[in-house]
């Protein structure tokens, strides 16, 4: 059934067609500054199937093995990590969570069509589609992988079950007025529509409702992937929603700028991902959060194209309709364009990292740094269970000198601190910024972590912290063949609860593992990743053996929601940055009062009468509106 479209629309924008947009009554343009970006393809191909893993996180040539000696080695060329072997790391495993070598337990072959539900297909409305040159499919394959994110649920059915619902068809729009087509038809033939980014949600966000009887669609913006324009007076870019965060630094790069967010899904999620989550990056410290990057959005909704009239840095006009669109999740419309702030290329990028005695003093210094205002673009905490992780995660030493130094090291810190290694926390830093802000920052930082006891870790183990974030995901596929399951999950808190909900949620998380027969001690660990005036935002890591236990999913999310329950009861957030979806969606009325959840359905039933972006999330119950 799939149809290719050749025609590309509006490959860039020039100062001319931007005046005649004006015409059109889309915002005015300061056209004179405004460049075109030149067009480049998507580094994930529109087949994502063709580089990505089906039943795992990221590229097919990047895993987590036991090579023929017995010990894990990270595949690929594409990681610093790549090609290298960890010998720590299989003693760190059975240690940690008990991993016998000799227990495996294998992923079911890859799906076929034959595995795959026939597509529940709307004919009239797949009429229109075809005459309107939009792509579309419906191969199994391309269904299967727009059917699911992240979460362990997720993985865990592709690797051993079947999804009770995929979408029909997946729909390839390649610009704004495409996408108003589709949702105009959808409207039209009582389509559902699921917006598709990069793919790498952890909330559940794409999972199609079961009790969905009507056609779904995955309406994929990867073929909307353009930087219309670049305005160099006013730094700023407008960009189309399925942008990939890795190919929108890269071509800002190649013209001498940046937007600075860095999710630590930035290789895979897109633009518009990041604007209908709220997300967060890691150098937040300096750029800021998406809300302090966004200058204008274009959605489109059943009742039309919601935007405003102007792209200036602030106005007041009643509530922002901005806000009402960042952390929407796909259903009130489908993010097209952001226009983004941008800035020059920093003069210097330089890495560091400091070691502290204990959480608590690196909790106080971080804290202390953020009331200073003298925080890197990224400063991020790790607990000791996270730093034994760490150091299990060293590539195997290849000299006699570079041993050497690491025994120094280890006898520096141990001997001539004092420092007990069972017990010290350490933070990665990024500097950004020219030379004399470096330095200036640099000193100040280093100064305060002296009064809480901290000492340089040196600039090596910073970058190496900093790296080794996209390569943690890949290990929980490794964990799975040894019957691990583990998840993330994140929140914020004000400062004053920072160290009783670390401490708290992860008691409760090793009480509720023993209590319900989990076998062997789990794993519970937390960061800090970012920080702010009033607090902070808390990353847990969680997981366990399941070996003997009959349900490992529902287990663990039974023991999951216990521990948001007492985030929530410390002081914390529902979510810093990763959403509600459907996992979160029994304590959104609680978080925003009773008001507050009944102005967000009227939102919805204002802009979505007919619930087409029927995805189930937020606000969305769980049967049809």
């Amino acid at each position: 059934m799939e149809e290719q479209r050749e025609s590309s629309k509006d490959e860039v924008v020039s100062p001319s067609i931007a005046v005649a947009a004006t015409a059109a009554g889309q915002p005015p343009p300061s056209s004179l500054s405004r460049l075109p970006v030149e067009d480049q393809p998507s580094s994930i191909p529109k087949r994502r199937q063709e580089l990505l893993k089906w039943n795992g996180w990221g590229y097919k040539d990047s895993k987590f093995i036991l090579n023929k000696n017995g010990h894990v080695e990270f595949t690929g060329e594409r990681y610093r990590l790549s090609g290298h072997v960890m010998p720590h790391l299989r003693e760190w495993m059975s240690k940690t969570v008990g991993i016998d070598l000799d227990q495996k337990t294998p992923a079911q072959p890859e799906l076929t069509a034959a595995d795959i539900p026939l597509p529940n297909i709307n004919d009239a409305f797949v009429e229109e589609l075809k005459r309107s040159g939009i792509s579309y499919s419906d191969d199994p394959t391309d269904r299967l992988f727009r059917a699911h994110g992240h979460t362990l649920h997720e993985v865990f059915v592709l690797r051993e079950g079947r999804f009770a619902r995929i979408p029909d068809l997946v729909v390839w729009p390649g610009c704004h007025k495409d996408v108003e087509e589709v949702v105009k038809l959808a409207g039209k033939h009582n389509v559902v529509i699921i917006p598709f980014g990069g793919g790498t949600s952890v909330t559940g966000a794409l999972e199609c409702p079961s009790h969905e009887k009507r056609m779904i669609i995955s309406l994929d913006t990867s073929q909307m992937a353009r930087i219309l324009w670049l305005d160099e007076k006013n730094l700023t870019a407008c960009c189309e929603c399925g942008i990939i965060g890795q190919d929108l630094e890269r071509r800002l790069t190649e013209k001498g700028y940046c937007t600075g967010h860095e999710p630590d899904s930035i290789e895979f999620s897109s633009l518009g991902g990041w604007v209908a989550t709220r997300a967060s990056g890691m150098k937040k410290n300096i750029y800021g959060n998406i809300e302090d990057l966004v200058v204008h959005i274009k959605m489109v909704t059943p009742r039309g194209t919601l935007e405003k009239s102007c792209l200036v840095p602030r106005i007041s006009s009643g509530p922002d309709l901005h806000h009402v669109i960042m952390g929407s999740e796909g259903t009130l419309g489908v993010v097209t364009e952001v226009t983004i702030k941008v800035r020059p290329l920093p003069e210097v990028c330089k890495y560091g990292s400091i070691v502290f005695p204990n959480f608590e003093s690196g909790v106080s210094c971080l804290q202390e740094v953020a009331r200073q205002r003298v925080a890197p673009a990224s400063i991020r905490l790790m607990d000791n269970e996270q730093f034994q992780f760490g150091h299990a995660l060293k590539p195997e030493v290849g000299s006699f000198l570079a041993s050497f130094v690491e025994g120094l090291k280890k006898l520096y810190i141990t001997k001539i601190k004092g420092f007990d290694l069972t017990k010290i926390s350490v933070a990665t830093l990024l500097f950004e910024g020219s030379k004399e802000e470096v330095s200036a920052r640099e000193k100040k930082v280093y100064e305060i972590a002296s009064k809480f006891g901290g000492i340089p870790g040196g600039e090596e183990n910073g970058q190496r912290g900093y790296m080794l974030t996209y390569v943690i995901a890949y290990l929980r596929d490794l964990g799975f063949e040894y019957f691990i399951v583990a998840e993330s999950f994140e929140t914020s808190a004000p400062w004053d609860r920072v160290l009783d909900l670390c401490r708290n949620t992860k008691d409760r998380i090793i009480r509720e593992c023993k209590e319900r027969g989990v076998q062997f001690p789990p794993y519970a660990t937390c960061r800090v990743t970012q920080t702010y005036d009033a607090g902070a935002c808390v990353y847990f890591y969680f997981g366990f053996n399941y070996r003997g236990v009959a349900n490992p999913v529902e287990l663990y999310e039974e023991i999951e929601r216990c521990a948001r329950e007492e985030i929530l009861a410390s002081g914390g957030s529902i979510s810093h940055h990763h959403g509600i979806g459907k996992i979160r969606k029994q304590w959104l009325q609680r978080t925003v009062s009773e008001p507050g959840f009944g102005l967000l359905q009227a939102v919805k039933q204002y802009l979505d009468p007919q619930n087409i972006f029927g995805n189930g999330n937020l606000m969305i119950p769980d049967s049809k509106l």
